[in-house]
């Protein structure tokens, strides 16, 4: 058989069917960050092609109560503490005596209140417990002027409370024991222990 039906072959016996040379590989284009994405101040530079995950600001966290105001904060304990010496006075005129278990309730809402409204305030915690006491304290005065009242021929609430307070005053420590200011130095201790819990 000739060789003329064979293609040429190349100059230098090289194959024409023989794999190429790979070829060199485009220049990456440099990293242009987000116009849409603006880096925190401070913030490491970002890697070329990585995420910039300096551009955004951590997540808060969850469950814990925003640096607040501390002034509202206090305007909400003190705001909390009478209507819990309210709600605790009419307890006691429904039973007819004192329920000291009532001055844990009203120390955690004077505390949950405070933390609130608050926030994180190293120093509320520390108020959470004079609100706590002033809210056992004026919720025991308020259910003693409530009995007193109901006895013929007594003065009112209100009178009690402009005309004579030390009657109120005299009566609520002729009733206290020991396991009453146990109540209330718990009492103090809720109002500060729950602050502190609730603002995290």
């Amino acid at each position: 058989m000739s060789s003329s039906n064979y293609p040429p072959q190349q100059p230098g016996g090289q194959n024409p069917y023989a794999q190429q040379p790979p070829q060199p590989a485009a220049p990456q284009q440099p990293y242009a960050p987000s116009p849409y994405v603006t880096p925190q101040q401070g913030a490491p530079a970002p890697a070329p092609g990585g995420f910039n995950a300096g551009a955004y600001a951590p997540p808060a966290p969850i469950g814990a109560a925003p640096a607040g105001n501390p002034g509202l904060g206090i305007v909400a304990g003190v705001a909390a503490a009478l209507v819990a010496a309210v709600i605790y006075g009419l307890l006691i005129k429904g039973t007819k005596h004192e329920i000291g278990y009532a001055a844990l309730a009203v120390g955690a809402l004077v505390g949950f209140a405070l933390a609130k409204a608050g926030g994180r305030n190293p120093s509320l915690p520390f108020i959470g417990i004079p609100l706590a006491l002033l809210g056992v304290y004026l919720g025991q005065i308020f259910g003693i002027a409530l009995l007193i009242s109901d006895i013929p021929g007594a003065p009112g609430v209100t009178s009690l409370f402009t005309s004579h307070y030390g009657v109120l005053q005299d009566t609520w420590k002729d009733a206290m024991d020991a396991k009453d200011y146990l109540f209330f130095a718990i009492a103090g201790i809720e109002g500060f222990v729950v602050t502190k819990r609730v603002a995290g």
